[in-house]
């Protein structure tokens, strides 16, 4: 009778043991299969009930995932009945495209969504895009970033600023490969580029506006620009000897320019249109700039200061 007793005893027990911890390891799997949200790694977790329900709380080391996309902190709670992760200190949310930083933050797993506060900065992994605001919204779902509240990116050798930029991601290439197609900039749009051309004095082209449009190609060059609402203009003139040879100031209600590999070619304005040309001797005279400018590359977070001019 013993001999029969205890192997029943052994496979009750594997039963029992299998019952209880079950539910803990599929905590993994937060919210189960539908949100495919996985805890990856915390140093401690722990569980309770509060007032919205029950919550995990994990700290140290914290990185979930969520498909493609990666969040990382030191320390995040998960509150399951209104399905958002607060996450809190040191915080990266990134995929193999991008990089964002901040300080606190929450995560809502359905929507792909997800909020960011405090010394917001972000990158493009590659190094082609870099920027920084007070907030950020990251919409993975709709391949959209935006950064909020004196928000500034730098491109190359080209600077952005207005209240809100927005920038919209699409995939190309066979290794769909995800890269900045459309920048939307709005409230006190700003735009300013360093003359390729003109290495003394350092001049700058610059588009202002309400409202701005940026196309790029391959997230690297621009082809167009378009600018609405108090749009101005100001740009280097060169001629077919690529000397220079001037100073265009425009504005209007509109201004589009067209750029040829990633070179300005055309400019067009629309709407109570007016204009001046500055002769050559004003190159590099600080009293032409538009009211607006401000060249702030030394404010660009992830630039050494042996990279500045």
């Amino acid at each position: 009778m013993r001999r029969v007793f205890l192997p029943a005893f052994l496979t009750a027990a594997v039963l029992l043991f299998q019952t209880v911890m079950l539910p803990v390891l599929s905590y993994n799997i937060l919210r189960g299969e539908q949100k495919k949200i996985i805890l990856q790694h915390a140093d401690t977790i722990e569980g309770g009930e509060g007032e919205t329900g029950s919550y995990r709380s994990v700290i140290g080391n914290v990185v979930f995932l969520d498909g493609a996309m990666t969040l990382r902190c030191d320390r995040a709670i998960n509150y399951e009945q209104e399905n958002k992760i607060v996450l809190n200190g040191n915080i990266v949310i990134s995929d193999p495209a991008f990089a964002i930083y901040g300080d606190s933050g929450v995560y809502f797993p359905d929507k792909q969504t997800g909020e960011i506060n405090g010394n917001v900065r972000g990158r493009m992994l590659d190094n082609s895009f870099f920027g920084k605001s007070r907030r950020a919204l990251v919409n993975k779902a709709k391949s959209q970033i935006w950064l909020y509240d004196d928000a500034i990116a730098w491109h190359q050798q080209q600077q952005i600023s207005g209240e809100i930029i927005l920038l919209h991601f699409t995939e190309s290439g066979s290794r769909k490969k995800q890269e900045i197609d459309e920048i939307e900039v709005h409230n006190n749009a700003f735009f300013a580029s360093a003359d390729s051309l003109s290495r003394f004095p350092v001049v700058y082209d610059q588009f202002s506006g309400k409202k701005m449009i940026i196309r790029l190609k391959e997230g690297k060059k621009i082809t167009g620009i378009t600018l609405t609402g108090q749009a101005e203009s100001l740009y280097h003139l060169y001629n077919e000897m690529r000397q220079p040879s001037g100073i265009n100031y425009s504005s209007g209600d509109m201004i589009r320019m067209f750029f040829a590999d990633g070179i300005l070619g055309s400019v067009k304005v629309t709407g109570n249109v007016e204009g001046k040309q500055y002769p050559e001797s004003f190159r590099g005279n600080p009293k032409i700039n538009l009211s607006k400018f401000a060249w702030r590359e030394r404010e660009n977070p992830f630039r050494t200061q042996k990279s500045l001019p």
